[in-house]
């Protein structure tokens, strides 16, 4: 009982407090033809798709910066992690451990034993990089923290140019599995005109119906080929625009809703925002899993 009403005052005053700040806010106060209140006045968001340079001559973007934080931070916590490894694990070594089973077990689900390990590294490496990324962006004063008038952190996955390494990172490493699994047959999957030699070999043996046939499934085998090899390309587009499009979507809308509501509602998004990371990365190394192991598997066959 004394927990229900714990909640029903925290949800009371959590509602009054947005309801202030509301008010007091720059929105509010355009509606009620008064002046912004001090404390509750932020400034119109403001968005550039670009990243920044704080330090104008130096080639070092904001989001470089984040980016080699989050190397850091895995750096230290896999380091801090295993410095002094224990037979039965406690602490720090013990949630690791059962992160790495975790997501063995799931790329093992999908894989297979063998092609788990073979994709283990990458797949989760780009989850962790993706999931760190957007979660250290959520930090209070992340992008607040201003030099030269440039933000001096920027979410890395904001920036384009990260998701488009991710991408082609990711697509390579697709196609160096295919090609280690199978060799330059692989290459069969995107240009097989062997259905097409055949018919005309059948054709100039006199067999005219079996070699039209021929000719006619091998036409749709290059086709289909050619259709499969632009599949493969534009893998690397819809990589990059879903994780780019997303986390700056989320940006945006945070930033927003800052702007409209100054207190409580915001923490709603930033709520969201922690979650849409974690699927984001999800969905980013998932696809990797899943296309890997669908190119080692057509090799194979």
């Amino acid at each position: 009982m004394a927990r229900k009403k714990f909640f029903i005052i925290a949800i009371i005053t959590g509602l009054a407090l947005a309801v202030i700040s509301f008010i007091g806010g720059v929105v509010g106060a355009i509606v009620t033809g008064r002046e912004p209140l001090s404390i509750f006045n932020v400034s119109t968001p403001h968005v550039e798709l670009a990243a920044g340079k704080p330090f104008p001559n130096l080639l070092i973007t904001n989001t470089m910066i984040a980016a080699w934080i989050t190397i850091l931070v895995l750096f230290g916590l896999f380091f801090a992690a295993t410095r002094r490894m224990k037979l039965i694990p406690t602490g720090l070594q013990n949630f690791i451990e059962f992160l790495y089973e975790t997501a063995a077990d799931f790329i093992e689900d999908v894989a297979g034993k063998e092609n788990g390990r073979r994709f283990f590294p990458l797949v989760v490496t780009i989850f962790l990089f993706v999931l760190v990324n957007a979660w250290i962006g959520l930090i209070p004063g992340f992008e607040s923290i201003k030099l030269n008038g440039m933000p001096l952190l920027r979410n890395a996955n904001t920036d384009i140019n990260v998701p488009l390494m991710l991408a082609l990172t990711s697509v390579v490493a697709i196609e160096y599995w295919g090609f280690k699994a199978k060799g330059v047959s692989y290459l069969k999957t995107f240009i097989d005109f062997g259905q097409l030699g055949q018919g005309f070999t059948q054709l100039f043996r006199g067999k005219i119906k079996a070699g039209l046939s021929g000719i006619f499934n091998g036409i749709v085998a290059a086709f289909v080929g050619i259709l499969e090899m632009f599949s493969h390309v534009i893998r690397v587009i819809s990589f990059t625009f879903r994780l780019f499009g997303n986390m700056t979507a989320g940006l945006i809308l945070t930033g927003v809703m800052i702007f409209i509501v100054p207190l409580v509602i915001p923490s709603i998004f930033y709520g969201l925002d922690a979650l849409f990371g974690f699927v984001q990365a999800l969905i980013f190394a998932g696809l990797t899993l899943v296309f890997g192991y669908a190119a080692v598997v057509s090799a194979e066959g």
